[in-house]
C-alpha cells in the first residue's frame, strides 16, 4: 500500500507544474504585449500631432491652388504634392506661400500653387505628403 500512495502524491506534482507554466507563459505574454503597445504608442503620438487636411482650393487658369490646414499639435513641413487623373498620381513642381513650406501647429495655413493644365469638369485626385506623419489625399471636380 505505500507505494500506492506514493503513486497518488507524484501524480499530484503535474497539476501543480502545469499551473505554474501556464502562469509563467501568461505572464510572459503581459510582458511582450506591454512592449510592444508602448513602442508603437510612443511612434503613434509623435505622428499624430501632425494633422493636415484639405481646407480650399481655387482653379485660376493653368493653375490649382490647394489651401492645406494643420490641426495638430506639431508644426508640419510639405514634402512632396502629387496630382493626376484617375488615381495616375504625379510629382508636382509647386510653390508655397509662405515658402518655408510649414504649415504651423494649431490651425495654420498653407497656400500650394500647382501650375497644372486643368480641364473644366475633370476629377483631379491630389496627395500631401509632408515629411513626418501621414500624406493627406481628397478628389476635387474642376468647376
Amino acid at each position: 500500500m505505500p507505494t500506492k500512495n506514493m503513486l497518488k502524491s507524484k501524480k499530484a506534482i503535474s497539476p501543480i507544474l502545469a499551473t505554474l507554466l501556464l502562469i509563467v507563459i501568461a505572464v510572459a505574454a503581459i510582458v511582450v504585449t506591454y512592449a510592444w503597445v508602448m513602442t508603437y504608442m510612443s511612434s503613434a503620438t509623435s505622428q499624430a500631432g501632425i494633422l493636415l487636411k484639405e481646407d480650399n482650393i481655387n482653379w485660376p487658369s493653368g493653375k490649382i491652388v490647394i489651401t492645406v490646414r494643420n490641426t495638430g499639435t506639431s508644426d508640419a513641413t510639405i514634402d512632396a504634392v502629387y496630382v493626376g487623373t484617375s488615381g495616375n498620381l504625379t510629382l508636382q513642381s509647386v510653390t508655397y506661400s509662405p515658402t518655408s513650406k510649414i504649415v504651423l501647429k494649431n490651425g495654420g495655413t498653407i497656400a500650394i500653387t500647382v501650375t497644372y493644365p486643368w480641364i473644366s469638369k475633370t476629377t483631379y485626385y491630389f496627395r500631401i505628403a509632408p515629411l513626418v506623419g501621414s500624406a493627406i489625399e481628397f478628389q476635387e471636380t474642376a468647376p
